[in-house]
């Protein structure tokens, strides 16, 4: 994800990172020449008309805008629930370590084990999205013997959440930590497994592949056929006017298929890097852990 400062006009004007024209103009290119090619045709052979009409392409544009902000709505609501759920993961790992450091009355190495696994949890669940090899990670924060039996398993994020129910029982058993703060521990355990369930319904519930297909064939068709509609409206005009509403209508559509996806790794998609790197940071700080090394923020953006 980029995250940009006091950015000028001309920078979002002319800015390049993050934007999806870079994207999008192989075909913006293509249809300029394309429209070129239109007019002068039409200047070659002025006796052969072209019987579409302006107004056909306005209603066409109004039903294709709609059906575009529709598209753009539900890949939104992905993006903010995905954001909303990692910003939920931030609270509650925290909250959560403050329990199990004051709460459990137990050695400094089994507290730090405990805020091992939250720790490990948000890597765990970030490469779950992405279906990145987690193991490097795990074997950097957990013993060797959890690691050997993580190492088995496909659902890594719920056998770590698993360990740490086991943990906190354990201690319970052993009277370090009464059962009610017993309860209200497992309250945020029980919310971090509301959130691997949320983003696993981000990840395997997709939009419909239907309305990408519709989205497509229209913006593209409407986009070739414009030319036609407007070369005896605007002359040699056209080819500048068409590309311009064909970035609107060609980009709005990539970016809907960006969002849509908001655990990947395109630069408007959510920075997960970051965000597992800042929860470590935290946690390791309240435990009195050495300081991992954190990727600060540049001065102009952060990728995931």
């Amino acid at each position: 994800m980029i995250v940009r400062y006091r950015s000028t006009i001309l920078r979002m004007l002319f800015s390049w990172k993050g934007s999806v024209l870079k994207k999008i103009y192989p075909i913006l290119s293509l249809l300029f020449v394309f429209s070129w090619v239109v007019y002068y045709y039409h200047l070659s052979f002025p006796h052969i008309d072209f019987p579409l009409n302006v107004t056909v392409f306005t209603l066409m544009g109004i039903s294709l805008a709609i059906f575009l902000g529709f598209c753009n709505s539900a890949a939104y609501d992905r993006f903010w629930e995905g954001r909303k759920l990692w910003g939920n993961l931030v609270i509650h790992s925290r909250s959560l370590s403050f329990q199990l450091l004051n709460y459990v009355d137990t050695s400094k190495k089994e507290q730090n084990y405990s805020v091992d696994l939250i720790i490990a949890f948000t890597y765990a669940l970030k490469a779950q999205l992405r279906s990145e090899d987690v193991m490097p990670e795990m074997k950097r924060l957990l013993p060797s013997k959890f690691c050997g039996v993580l190492e088995n398993k496909k659902y890594k994020t719920a056998a770590i959440l698993n360990e740490l129910t086991r943990w906190l029982h354990s201690q319970h058993k052993a009277g370090n930590i009464d059962s009610i703060e017993k309860v209200r521990i497992d309250q945020n355990i029980n919310e971090l497994s509301i959130i691997l369930g949320g983003c696993e319904r981000i990840l395997h519930t997709r939009i419909p592949f239907v309305y990408f297909v519709l989205l497509h064939r229209t913006v593209y068709l409407y986009c070739f056929m414009l030319p036609f509609g407007l070369i005896d409206t605007i002359s040699w005009a056209m080819p500048f006017f068409v590309t311009f509403v064909a970035y609107s209508f060609i980009a709005l559509d990539a970016i809907v298929d960006e969002i849509a996806e908001p655990f990947g790794y395109d630069e408007n998609d959510l920075a997960l890097n970051n965000m597992c790197q800042n929860i470590e940071y935290s946690l390791c700080e309240l435990a009195d852990k050495p300081l991992p090394k954190i990727k600060g923020y540049d001065e102009k953006f952060v990728l995931n």
